[in-house]
């Protein structure tokens, strides 16, 4: 696996996890009959809140990123985007689980939405998430928190 690392989003990532977000989404958005070039880089615009956002970084530039937004008593997983040269590496396997462990530990269960028929859906499923709901366009899932396992 290649080396990455995390590091908070700032307000400037903006563009490039827009950017980001309309190349991993194109395939899926356009076998659902919802792509739209410019409604897809604005919907993350207006959903952008670098406070609850990290950017995957490889070799030292942007790959990908991931945002943990607080919503009651639960976390949705939001904006998972990986570039597609580095996804299939276990980078994000990796930061997803790095996510769920701090998850577990808080205690609360993590919330996210899938496009309908996106590969994602099985990288979810191997990790726990199972299926709350779905539409026509999205599979929404969740994930209860799992017990610590203490070694010794």
């Amino acid at each position: 696996m290649t080396d990455w690392d995390l590091r908070p989003a700032a307000a400037t990532d903006v563009e490039a996890v827009a950017e980001l977000r309309a190349l991993v989404l194109r395939d899926d958005l356009e076998r659902l009959g919802r792509y739209d070039p410019h409604r897809v880089r604005q919907r993350l615009r207006d959903a952008f809140v670098p406070e609850h956002t990290w950017v995957v970084d490889v070799d030292g530039a942007f790959a990908g990123c991931v945002a943990l937004r607080p919503a009651g008593d639960a976390r949705w997983l939001e904006h998972f985007y990986l570039a597609p040269r580095l996804q299939g590496g276990g980078i994000g396997t990796a930061v997803l689980r790095a996510l769920l462990d701090q998850c577990d530990r808080d205690g609360v269960p993590v919330r996210l939405n899938v496009l309908r028929g996106s590969a994602a859906r099985r990288l979810y499923e191997r990790h726990g998430f199972t299926v709350g709901s779905e539409d026509a366009v999205d599979v929404f899932m969740v994930r209860e928190p799992r017990a610590a396992v203490c070694g010794g």
